[in-house]
């Protein structure tokens, strides 16, 4: 059974805080809700979610943890009772969050070692509708990880949370290269990368639409932001993508009219990412090369099998 309904949050470890806080409350649109001085809260404005991207000052660059909210404190503490038989590395016990929203739930280490957090019962935020031109993040979309087994981590999300295979890309010689998993309609929450080590791929923000959309990279490349990949649209998915780095060098992406996928109907398939159209079916991004894949292989993650301190 599937008891994880939906992505609630992306958490990263920054050595440099206070331009990272700059970056993701200034130019990327994004609202700060909290800020102790060493970890920040953000929301998107049109999200019921407490926050979308928690930021901690850290020596070392890390990803924490990936979030997903679950229907209920039982279906929490069952997915913990499952996990635990089933082998899975829990960080700790399900208990009172003391995160904004609060809420009930646990943390454990996925197959390569990521700290995933499962919570339900979390307060929702007072959100609003994105207006006409209003070019920022409406939601978080979906996270991708950069994986050394990629069928590996991809049978481990499936057999102990419930993810289903939306698309595959492959490519002529190397094979299988990224598998785009779903929790819920949406045709992907995660997807996981063919990578040369455990990191954070990139992380995708919804904009309102495709004018909202093209006004945020605009905006972004204006202020000189530097842009890894797009404008386009993918086949898979059918969204269109803009990747940007933040000051850190994570992969962060503006997307748009994600596909909705029909349980019941749909069928998983497989592209060759090297055929025009694949990558971007408009044929406006600059060519998806090995400078691009470099830099969404991010740095190796230093956080593996070492849950945050907070």
């Amino acid at each position: 059974m599937n008891v994880i309904t939906h992505l609630r949050h992306v958490d990263l470890a920054v050595p440099d805080f206070d331009k990272q806080l700059d970056f993701y409350s200034g130019v990327w649109g994004l609202t700060k809700v909290a800020d102790d001085g060493g970890i920040a809260f953000m929301a998107a404005e049109g999200s019921p979610e407490q926050y979308v991207v928690r930021l901690r000052r850290a020596e070392e660059k890390r990803l924490d943890l990936v979030s997903y909210g679950a229907a209920s404190p039982e279906d929490v503490d069952a997915l913990a009772a499952r996990l635990g038989t089933e082998g899975v590395e829990l960080v700790g016990e399900p208990g009172e969050l003391t995160t904004p929203g609060g809420g009930y739930g646990f943390r454990f280490f996925d197959v390569d070692g990521r700290t995933v957090e499962v919570s339900a019962n979390v307060g929702t935020r007072e959100h609003r509708k994105i207006e006409e031109r209003e070019s920022i993040p409406v939601r978080l979309s979906h996270v991708v990880l950069n994986s050394p087994d990629l069928n590996k981590t991809r049978e481990w999300y499936e057999r102990h949370l419930g993810f289903r295979l939306s698309d595959t890309l492959s490519h002529p010689a190397m094979g299988e290269m990224m598998h785009f998993m779903r929790i819920n309609s949406w045709h992907h929450s995660m997807a996981i990368a063919r990578g040369p080590h455990t990191s954070l791929h990139h992380v995708s923000f919804e904009m309102r639409g495709l004018d909202e959309y093209m006004r945020g990279t605009g905006r972004l490349l204006q202020a000189g932001v530097k842009k890894v990949w797009g404008p386009g649209r993918h086949l898979a998915g059918d969204n269109t993508f803009s990747y940007f780095l933040d000051p850190h060098g994570n992969t962060v992406e503006y997307t748009t009219e994600l596909e909705t996928v029909d349980e019941d109907t749909w069928h998983p398939q497989v592209y060759d990412f090297t055929q025009p159209g694949v990558s971007d079916q408009w044929g406006t991004a600059n060519p998806m090369n090995e400078l691009v894949a470099k830099e969404s292989f991010n740095d190796p993650d230093r956080g593996c099998f070492v849950a945050p301190p907070v």
